[in-house]
């Protein structure tokens, strides 16, 4: 890996997909002697939290739950 002008430095894919990093996922680098290591932050919301808090509140149907599922379902 190398680090670029801007001090960044691309996780190869191969290990993202290992330790199931994602666009988002928020990490720390830290200090572990003279080792940097990079960790996920631990009160970091996961993927599907931060979507579902994005499209929280967003929906415009008038529909309720039953008929959305009779949609769904094909009833």
């Amino acid at each position: 890996m190398r680090l670029n002008s801007k001090g960044q430095v691309t996780i190869p894919a191969e290990i993202r997909e290992k330790y199931g990093l994602h666009e988002g996922d928020e990490v720390d680098v830290i200090e572990v002697g003279n080792t940097l290591q990079i960790v996920r932050r631990e009160a970091s919301a996961t993927r599907g939290q931060r979507a579902t808090r994005r499209l929280r509140g967003t929906a415009t149907t008038t529909m309720s739950t039953d008929e959305i599922m009779g949609l769904l379902r094909g009833d």
